[in-house]
């Protein structure tokens, strides 16, 4: 009995180990296959429109292939590295439009891979964390804000009427003034620590790279304060006098801060 079971089973297994090495062999189906580009186009703008990146950037990059040399493929480009950027991944993001910029120098939608770029590398969204921690760009690494403002200072000089030059210009002026900020940021920590005159060198680079900032306010203040500290009275006073002029209204010099701040130079 056991003799004919065992017979049973020999007899199936070499089919069973063809069917196995079939399916191993076989490759993954490409469901795109028969497909026209615009029939791929609209597939990959569907789940882009559900927020499914991971599975639109592949479409897209199937309808880059398929379409090339046509404006489809260079569409694709670029949705591409939308769907890279909402997906959390900027280097990509990055890459794709570099590509598509150097590919396509004269497109007509250049100026939206400027600003794509440009809104990539601004990185302003700082999460929860920033509820928090109360930081904000002019805390962070300048790096980005850098490149980002290179990208849109590109797109208003060279598409100065297209419909993203306002929206950049605007963003440019917060990136200047965060720079400012920056500086100010970096003057006030060595301030704090009795740096004074790492802290005056960092604040007068805010003053003289940077014009019509609010950050200059409080960079006059530090110079003042710091040279104050260190016994420098005509130096004190020659900065004090500059503050005065451009900031006569100036709440530093009679509360030592702004209104809605902390005066920080007494409390840290």
């Amino acid at each position: 009995m056991l003799r004919v079971k065992l017979s049973v089973v020999y007899a199936l297994l070499p089919a069973a180990v063809v069917l196995l090495l079939a399916g191993c062999s076989s490759a993954p189906i490409d469901k795109t296959a028969g497909m026209s580009p615009n029939a791929i186009y609209a597939d990959a703008k569907d789940e882009m429109n559900t927020g499914k990146w991971d599975t639109a950037i592949p479409l897209l990059e199937k309808l880059e292939a398929r379409a090339a040399g046509t404006p489809l493929a260079q569409q694709a480009q670029l949705d591409k590295a939308y769907a890279h950027y909402k997906a959390a991944e900027p280097a990509q993001a990055i890459a794709t439009l570099e590509r598509f910029m150097k590919l396509h120098p004269a497109s007509p939608a250049l100026d939206y891979a400027l600003y794509l770029k440009g809104i990539i590398t601004f990185n302003d969204d700082l999460g929860i964390f920033s509820a928090v921690t109360r930081q904000d760009l002019a805390e962070r690494d300048q790096k980005a804000a850098k490149e980002s403002f290179e990208s849109f200072k590109e797109l208003t000089t060279r598409f100065p009427d297209s419909k993203y030059a306002v929206d950049a210009q605007q963003r440019m002026n917060y990136i200047v003034a965060s720079l400012a900020q920056y500086e100010v940021h970096v003057a006030r920590y060595y301030y704090r620590r009795g740096a004074y005159l790492a802290a005056i060198n960092r604040a007068q680079t805010a003053v003289s790279d940077y014009r019509d900032v609010p950050a200059t306010e409080e960079a006059l203040f530090i110079i003042y304060r710091s040279y104050d500290a260190m016994g420098m009275v005509q130096l004190r006073d020659d900065a004090k006098r500059v503050l005065e002029k451009n900031y006569p209204q100036s709440e530093f010099l009679t509360k030592g801060r702004k209104s809605d701040s902390d005066p920080w130079w007494k409390v840290w």
